[in-house]
């Protein structure tokens, strides 16, 4: 079965755009309700898809933190080029780490990581949800247990390359956070299975800015963008967003 590959995305409403960026495995579909929200309250929204995410596993392997990096800053530019000045970042996991990357490099009105990690303390989980996004990919594809097994034997064998690049990165990362002056909303699942909580408590503590919250989310798990308190979040952020001075 040929997989229809997912594309990103740039919804145009007011003169005040959110940069919208997928964590690990993902793609932009991750952030496209909470796009097409921001966009009905006349925020412009874009989301791109990170170099390899959205195709099969073994391209997703292929890739690396610095091109990832790469993306986001050309997603920033794109923004830049449709004219838009007045830039906050939003990102999920992987996303919510280069958001506050982008933070400590670019002029935005605000960052908001999402279930972000800050202590590459999930191998063991990175590599179960790797292995999961791997199996539900080829099992799409139409191929057999037999056949799934055997290609994803053979990935591992590159796999921990990758995991590793992307632990040196986030606490490359995590030691800049002290670095973020601007307005900083973090977000956390309480339930999050992948990443450790604390990271959030991490992120709070150390950024800088007089204008910083921390939002718990009771009942849902890592990709926050899809789960059921969905809506919440996207209302929490919309005011956070109104709340900015934009002006400046």
């Amino acid at each position: 079965m040929k997989i229809k590959q997912p594309e990103p995305f740039t919804f145009e409403a007011g003169e005040r755009a959110v940069l919208l960026l997928h964590g690990f495995t993902g793609h932009s579909a991750d952030v496209r309700m909470l796009g097409r929200f921001l966009q009905r309250n006349n925020y412009t929204s874009h989301a791109p898809i990170l170099r390899g995410h959205g195709l099969t596993p073994e391209q997703l392997l292929t890739a690396n933190p610095d091109q990832w990096w790469e993306d986001v800053l050309n997603a920033y530019d794109h923004l830049q080029s449709l004219g838009y000045e007045k830039i906050a970042v939003a990102g999920l996991s992987l996303g919510g780490a280069l958001s506050l990357k982008l933070a400590t490099t670019k002029r935005v009105k605000a960052v908001i990581p999402m279930c972000t990690p800050m202590f590459f303390d999930n191998e063991k989980q990175l590599t179960a949800g790797f292995k999961q996004f791997a199996e539900q990919y080829k099992q799409f594809e139409g191929k057999d247990t037999q056949t799934i097994q055997q290609e994803i034997n053979t990935m591992f064998n590159e796999a921990p390359r990758l995991f590793q690049q992307i632990g040196s990165y986030i606490e490359h990362i995590s030691e800049q956070v002290d670095m973020i002056y601007v307005p900083t909303m973090v977000v956390q699942a309480r339930h999050d299975e992948m990443i450790n909580p604390n990271s959030a408590n991490f992120i709070y503590e150390n950024v800088q800015s007089e204008n910083k919250q921390i939002n718990w989310y009771e009942k849902s798990g890592h990709v926050i963008t899809l789960d059921k308190e969905r809506d919440q979040l996207h209302k929490d952020i919309l005011q956070f967003l109104e709340l900015l001075n934009w002006a400046n």
